[in-house]
């Protein structure tokens, strides 16, 4: 009896078939092609051109080496979704990929996607795209999303306008949350920009996990969470799994009162986490991760850190700010959850200065990490009979 034959139908202009990773350029030129046409696709291993699944080899490192080469090869920086899929006894690799800053390039040539070919795109198309991409009006938060007004988490928005009448960066009250939206230039009529659905709708648009780790290596994990929502409610989530995770001492100095300090300033920790959601390249749809290990806390965000800055550049208050998100941000700096004004690492690494805490950010092309160093800041290594640990 001849094995089952499984197909998954023709290529199309959003999805390509390759043999093997032995075609693993060409598949990268078939992305790059995509994106510029449609911004979104999907591609396969194991799958001849008609379709027929014929399945492929998937070893330790068949999944690494496609995510290095579509890095080191496609531009500007994707995150596409790798994983395997299996048809009776057989494997394939799909990518599924999303990008909203054509062009793209391969291998530095720009190509757009016509039918199943991928040409080499004309120079004005080029040029046309490049001029959309450096217009502020075409950005991915300037769009309008699928969500109406009628979607925003009315708790979400409650809390948020408290916050700035409190800091009295915002003065009108009693308004619908269409004026809201209208006063912030969240909105296009009904419809909420991208910027207002993020901030303020409960929908997958935001992705928060977290995990804590039994050592200082991402191996065996004791706990792992996956939220989505609004940005201001997995900010709340982010910063609670931290505090609760921390350690905290208490120091009795003959007072009645009790005095409980945590080993990583609460203060540090929240501007850290509002950063990571709020600059981060939320249009490349990966997650904003907190992981919790046996010697440090490390925030990720996915984006890169800006070209031809670093983080000691904004600590040292020698750079104006670099927003990917001016609306989100400039919303943020209203209720003043995070300032606008390129002060965050600054202020980050005040906090931690004051009480000893070591800390330091990484970057590359793929995201930017903040890691906070545990139990090393003033009075964590006391012999002091009188100071006392416990988690929260």
């Amino acid at each position: 009896m001849p094995d089952k034959q499984y197909s998954l139908g023709e290529e199309t202009e959003q999805i390509e078939f390759k043999r093997s990773t032995g075609e693993l350029k060409e598949a990268v030129i078939s992305m790059a092609a995509i994106l510029n046409k449609h911004q979104k696709g999907k591609l396969y291993f194991g799958v001849r051109n008609d379709g027929t699944v014929i399945g492929q080899e998937i070893g330790e490192t068949t999944m690494r080496t496609v995510s290095q080469t579509i890095g080191n090869h496609l531009s500007p920086t994707i995150y596409p979704t790798i994983k395997k899929e299996r048809y009776g006894d057989m494997e394939v690799l799909s990518v599924e990929f999303f990008g909203t800053q054509p062009p793209y390039l391969a291998y530095n040539i720009p190509r757009i996607r016509v039918a199943d070919e991928d040409l080499v795109m004309e120079q004005p198309t080029y040029e046309e795209m490049m001029r959309k991409r450096d217009n502020a009006s075409y950005a991915w938060e300037r769009q309008v999303s699928k969500y109406n007004i009628s979607d925003i988490d009315q708790s979400v928005l409650k809390d948020y306008l408290k916050r700035a009448r409190e800091v009295n960066r915002i003065s009108f009250e009693n308004e619908t949350p269409e004026d809201v939206m209208t006063k912030l230039e969240l909105c296009d009529g009904q419809q909420l920009l991208n910027a207002g659905a993020v901030l303020f709708v409960n929908s997958g648009m935001n992705e928060l996990q977290m995990a804590k780790f039994a050592s200082d290596e991402r191996l065996t994990f004791t706990d792992i969470r996956r939220y989505t929502g609004s940005i201001l409610d997995l900010a709340n989530k982010a910063v609670q799994y931290i505090v609760d995770a921390m350690d905290w001492r208490v120091e009795f100095d003959g007072s009645l009162e009790r005095k409980e300090i945590p080993e990583i300033p609460v203060d540090a920790i929240r501007e850290s986490v509002i950063n990571a959601f709020a600059h981060r390249m939320i249009e490349s749809g990966q997650s904003v991760d907190v992981a919790i290990y046996r010697s440090f806390i490390e925030i990720s965000s996915p984006g890169k850190f800006p070209d031809g800055v670093t983080p000691s550049d904004f600590i040292e208050g020698t750079r104006r700010p670099i927003r990917r998100n001016p609306l989100i941000t400039r919303t943020l700096y209203y209720s003043k959850d995070m300032e606008s004004f390129a002060t965050g690492l600054k202020r980050i690494q005040e906090a931690c200065d004051e009480v000893g805490c070591k800390f330091e950010c990484n970057g590359d092309d793929r995201g930017f990490t903040v890691r906070f160093y545990r139990h090393c800041g003033e009075g964590w290594e006391t012999g002091n009979q009188s100071v006392y640990f416990f988690t929260k």
